[in-house]
């Protein structure tokens, strides 16, 4: 019956995407099945996430690694009052989290809420609420501020981080040498709307962000040492911070490491077809040439970053745990 509550705890609480998930009743022993898959899996993960961060603090020990949302890996039993997985939390340095506070409708704002409270002290929260009028965008600013959180808040015209917006909260000159000094960020993606390197470059030098979170990649082509170092210098003269993204649960097709002849099921690892994102698989991550493809080699996606410059990784899709065992 304990595991039972836990999984219905964690479905309409921490998790972000997960309330339609219905839990059975204590009678059908086939309840204490899908917590005991979710807790494996996510036992994985972790793993996963430690050897990433060990491979990359190893090559540069300053690296940060920020795994966006799955707020429930940093905790035992996924249950933050069964205290925090210390060797888990340990290996990060921070945790991005969509949609905390906007959309509003969210059900598992409080449970979120009340989980990375208990983090916040020792890892930086980065937040990208989707606030669809410019009245959410102010109050998601606050809202995080209150709570000590670092906000980008993104308009209806800036879904998927395809844009640089026009207001800059917490704008400052100081020289940001570490995570936890970071008052705002940029997070942008989507390149769609530059029509070249150059001219993305040219704009990112343009703003006074504290954090930059781009993708390694401009049209397939990775970006350089140089001009991540310039990247690193704010318009006004103060430091910054320049992160990767990386999705570590799920395979793109436009990314270098696909092969033309892979499709769902082959190889065996590339498991679901990811809903919503038709050039994306959900992975058996915890495969050996999935994750060869992430770490620990030199045509790995981590060495590609750490090549690179960039001041660390932000490692998106971990509840690619949850999502393999239910739809």
């Amino acid at each position: 019956m304990k595991k039972l509550i836990a999984i219905y705890f964690l479905t309409f609480s921490i998790f972000p995407y997960y309330e339609t998930y219905k839990v059975n009743t204590p009678s059908n022993k086939k309840a204490y099945l899908p917590y005991h898959k979710i807790d494996s899996s996510a036992a994985k993960m972790r793993s996963f996430i430690i050897e990433i961060s060990k491979y990359a603090k190893k090559i540069n020990p300053k690296f940060n690694i920020i795994p966006q949302n799955g707020v429930e890996l940093c905790f035992n039993e996924l249950e933050f009052s069964k205290g925090t997985h210390k060797n888990y939390v340990c290996s990060i340095d921070g945790i991005g989290i969509e949609s905390l506070f906007y959309p509003s409708k969210k059900k598992n704002t409080k449970e979120r809420l009340e989980a990375l409270n208990l983090l916040k002290d020792s890892k930086k929260i980065l937040v990208s609420d989707y606030a669809k009028k410019k009245k959410y965008t102010n109050r998601s600013v606050q809202r995080n501020d209150k709570e000590g959180f670092t906000s980008f808040p993104r308009g209806k015209d800036n879904y998927d981080y395809s844009k640089i917006p026009t207001n800059l909260n917490n704008e400052n000159s100081r020289n940001i040498n570490s995570l936890n000094e970071v008052k705002n960020f940029l997070y942008l993606i989507n390149f769609s709307n530059f029509e070249s390197k150059e001219q993305l470059l040219k704009k990112l030098k343009n703003t006074n962000y504290d954090l930059l979170l781009i993708d390694l990649f401009f049209n397939e082509t990775p970006f350089t040492l140089k001009e991540i170092n310039e990247l690193k210098i704010k318009q006004n003269g103060g430091k910054r911070l320049v992160i990767s993204y990386i999705n570590i649960g799920a395979a793109e097709k436009f990314r270098y490491y696909w092969n033309p002849d892979w499709k769902l099921g082959s190889p065996s690892w590339l498991k679901k077809e990811y809903e919503g994102y038709k050039d994306e698989f959900w992975t058996q991550f915890w495969e050996e040439p999935w994750q060869k493809i992430i770490y620990g080699n030199s045509n790995s996606y981590m060495k590609k970053i750490l090549d690179a410059g960039f001041d660390g990784a932000y490692l998106d899709n971990v509840e690619c745990y949850y999502f393999l065992n239910f739809n």
